[in-house]
């Protein structure tokens, strides 16, 4: 009897462990909204042509989403104090949310209350990427939606474009992500767009002194000045992140890291330690192939951090709020 309760337990034992890996599925809607897939990507690619700066816009919400209580949507929540995610420091340059709704507002027409925001999010910053010409990759589905939306802990963990190597890596590693993660998914900033006031200091007041960060190169640094953010209260100005080839997702970004033409304290950070600085030089060395097909292994991983799922969480009605 002992032993047969024993295996009677080994096995409930198991199938615990099976259930927790096989959180989320490829087709996880097939029977419950089998057209979910083809309703969010056709509308992606009915607009993101009109607009394709979203798709670096989409790629950043789904990033900065994940990093905040996983990847179950909290970032589109709205909050009556200003106290949500949405309202934190990060994500107040944070686009494409109207049009998530829009999207989310078709696939709610289609099956009412089965696919969640979080899916939503995901979904569609892979299609807008490859639509775009970039990479694509796999997207398990079966996320479900938080109901808890803090700005506290969405400035205490997503990364930041001032910070250094040791705390990208810790950041990157309270997700489970490494230092491989960390540098192909700082890949995305080649299609990447920043205000002035997300790097200025590089340029006017790096240690608080009126000087500039010497690890910046000077040529560089006097351009930007020039003709790009011309004094250091400029809050308007757009700059390129990967200056010429910011319409296409490719390799230029780690040549401009490599120059030392990295816009944020972030992109120079990763030649300040061996392991990212080699991981640059190696992707460089390899083909366009090869940097997607490492780049849709990060953001798979990425995409699966912390996901509620089963009774975890709800199905949102409405992206913006949570089911009342």
């Amino acid at each position: 009897m002992k032993m047969s309760n024993y295996f009677k337990v080994l096995i409930l034992c198991l199938l615990a462990v099976a259930s927790t890996q096989a959180q989320l599925q490829l087709g996880f809607y097939t029977y419950s909204c089998p057209s979910a897939e083809q309703i969010i990507q056709n509308f992606v690619h009915e607009h993101i042509h009109n607009a394709p700066s979203l798709a670096a816009t989409l790629i950043r919400m789904h990033f900065h989403d994940c990093f905040v209580r996983g990847c179950d949507a909290s970032i589109l929540l709205n909050s009556t104090n200003k106290q949500a995610e949405k309202d934190a420091p990060p994500n107040l340059t944070v686009r494409g949310f109207d049009f998530i709704d829009r999207i989310k507002s078709l696939v709610e027409a289609e099956c009412p209350g089965v696919v969640s925001c979080a899916d939503i999010i995901a979904l569609t910053a892979r299609d807008s990427i490859a639509a775009t010409g970039g990479p694509y990759w796999k997207v398990p589905t079966g996320r479900r939606d938080g109901v808890i939306s803090n700005l506290v802990e969405a400035r205490n963990n997503i990364p930041a474009p001032f910070h250094n190597i040791t705390t990208l890596q810790s950041r990157f590693a309270n997700q489970g992500l490494d230092l491989k993660d960390l540098v192909l998914l700082s890949g995305a900033h080649t299609i990447g767009i920043s205000l002035c006031t997300s790097f200025s200091n590089r340029l006017y007041n790096f240690t608080g002194k009126g000087d500039q960060d010497p690890s910046l190169d000077s040529e560089y640094a006097t351009n930007l000045k020039t003709f790009k953010c011309k004094n250091i209260n400029d809050n308007t100005t757009i700059v390129e992140m990967d200056p010429g080839s910011r319409k296409t997702f490719d390799l230029s970004y780690y040549n401009q890291v490599v120059k030392r033409r990295g816009l944020f304290e972030s992109d120079s950070a990763l030649l300040r330690n061996s392991v990212t600085k080699a991981l640059v030089t190696q992707l460089l060395h390899g083909s366009l192939e090869n940097f997607y097909a490492e780049f849709a292994k990060s953001i798979e991983k990425m995409g699966q951090i912390k996901v509620k799922t089963g009774s975890q969480g709800e199905i949102r009605k409405h992206c913006a709020f949570v089911n009342s």
